[in-house]
């Protein structure tokens, strides 16, 4: 991601709360981190959990937990959400890695339900009426974030500094080695790549990282819920990297803010909600096979490599005999 995108993204973000309410910009950021993050899992290591949940939603209550009845300062609280979702993924990430394909998601998905069930029936997490009561706290000790916009702009932090995370590791030789397991994980074990290593790590990385998403909306909500750790929503974050573009830096966020959109505009129509979602799902595979981010990048490189043919100097090919 270069330098000017940066600055357009960096820009966006900090004008945005003067046009748009705060608090649903917040949870478009928070969904945005999650999505990435799950991208970095299956757009450049090619591994297809369906049980990314597990991570927003325990880290959702951690958070809650240690905000309300520990006292932590929200930034302590966010954190100590991403560690125990890493941790969680670690476990998760060492019993799921030993299978592949069809037989990996099965395992994510059956491990996520444990967390449900969890999350369900163990005493501190409130049951069926979720965690209430979250303060919003300071963040650093002094910074008040009951201010709408100033609990945006704690948001904003996060989730940059959780983007610029991700942008790293794909662009580094890490995110190298992951991009090789994914086109072709035969070619990098015989290189030498212990991949089942840099599979977990990877898992483990993603599953901090939606752990960091899952902690923030709780601080911006004030609340976790089951919805946070249910299966539905590790179907949406699959549907949210698809749509935006699978294996892109900014698709998995274009995709997120586009399917919370939709839900919040539409939220007025009930259950037809997830038909309109389902249907714009459609019309994108159709359309945007690569996704809304990846085709438009497909564009633009087949454009630029047409203008750069058209504007190569022809060549004269000199006689093969000297004239007199």
């Amino acid at each position: 991601m270069n330098r000017t995108l940066w600055v357009i993204l960096v820009a966006a973000c900090l004008i945005a709360p003067f046009f748009v309410y705060p608090v649903f910009l917040a949870k478009l950021l928070c969904f945005g981190l999650f999505a990435c993050a799950f991208n970095l899992l299956i757009g450049y290591t090619g591994l297809l959990s369906f049980g990314h949940a597990a991570f927003f939603g325990s880290a959702a209550y951690v958070c809650g937990y240690l905000a309300r009845d520990v006292g932590l300062t929200p930034e302590l609280a966010v954190l100590s959400g991403g560690l125990a979702a890493g941790a969680l993924g670690y476990v998760f990430g060492a019993l799921a890695i030993r299978r592949q394909g069809i037989y990996f998601a099965m395992i994510t998905l059956a491990l996520a339900q444990i967390v449900f069930f969890i999350a369900l029936k163990a005493p501190i997490t409130g049951g069926e009426d979720g965690l209430q009561g979250v303060p919003r706290g300071n963040a650093l000790g002094f910074i008040d974030l009951s201010d709408t916009k100033t609990m945006y702009y704690f948001v904003m932090t996060v989730f940059l500094a959780g983007f610029w995370l991700i942008a790293r590791i794909v662009d580094s030789p890490f995110g190298q080695v992951l991009t090789a397991i994914r086109e072709n994980e035969p070619r990098a074990l015989s290189l030498g790549y212990n991949v089942a290593r840099y599979k977990h790590m990877a898992f483990v990385l993603s599953a901090a990282l939606a752990g960091v998403a899952g902690a923030t909306k709780t601080i911006v909500f004030q609340f976790a819920s089951l919805p946070d750790a249910s299966w539905h929503l590790s179907g949406e974050v699959v549907l949210m990297t698809l749509l935006g573009g699978l294996g892109t830096i900014l698709g998995p966020m274009v995709g997120a803010f586009t399917v919370v959109s939709l839900q919040s505009e539409l939220s007025g129509f009930g259950s037809w909600v997830t038909v309109a979602i389902g249907l714009t799902f459609i019309v994108c595979v159709l359309l945007f096979r690569r996704g809304i981010v990846g085709e438009l990048e497909h564009f633009f490189s087949k454009r630029s490599s047409s203008v750069e043919v058209d504007q190569k100097p022809m060549v004269r090919p000199e006689s093969s005999t000297e004239t007199q």
